[in-house]
């Protein structure tokens, strides 16, 4: 794992309400995902990696979705949807940071630079979604901050499996030893605990 001094765990727009109904094709496994999330979670707060929640909102009037709406999406993320909502069993503590953004990268016009400065965090460990798209984006940004990034590969789902790939490949461009998979990070998570 990419980890150098204190960690933080950042839920990066891991939305959509009840997960378990009959779905589309889903080549992802979102509820086995979800599910692997969870268990993170539940996992960090054990040891005491601060966890830190982004949550991409917008109004019904869209005056704040800026040129999101020049690309593939429609308009998305709309509050009070239940598809903005966070992924059912995903739920912030209420001492836990929740940010809600209104563009794809969890640092653009939030407070998340503070929050992690606040904890005094170098290295970030992220799930969520799209891979492609909002984690792409707040991976980039932490890497211009100087963070050091850990994208958890099978808790993260993209717009496409293409799509999903080809991020994960530009994120190792940006650190080579930025991706990793659940197990290894319970496993690191575990030896946190422990030691």
């Amino acid at each position: 794992m990419n980890i150098e001094g204190r960690t933080a765990l950042v839920v990066v727009d891991f939305q959509g309400g009840p997960l378990d109904g009959p779905r589309e094709k889903d080549p992802f496994d979102v509820p086995a995902q979800r599910d692997r999330a969870v268990a993170m979670v539940a996992a960090a707060r054990e040891a005491g990696i601060p966890v830190v929640w982004i949550q991409e909102v917008h109004k019904r009037h869209l005056i704040d979705i800026g040129r999101e709406l020049d690309g593939s999406e429609g308009p998305h993320c709309l509050e009070g949807s239940p598809a903005t909502e966070l992924a059912e069993g995903l739920v912030p503590l209420p001492e836990e940071f929740h940010l809600r953004k209104r563009r794809y990268s969890g640092f653009f016009g939030t407070e998340l630079d503070l929050v992690l400065k606040s904890y005094r965090v170098d290295s970030l460990v992220l799930i969520g979604g799209f891979t492609d798209i909002c984690i792409l984006y707040t991976a980039v940004d932490a890497h211009q901050r100087d963070f050091h990034l850990n994208v958890v590969t099978d808790v993260v789902m993209g717009s496409s499996v293409r799509a999903h790939e080809d991020a994960l490949e530009m994120i190792r461009y940006l650190q080579r030893d930025a991706l990793v998979d659940s197990a290894e990070v319970m496993a690191w998570i575990a030896a946190t605990t422990a030691a």
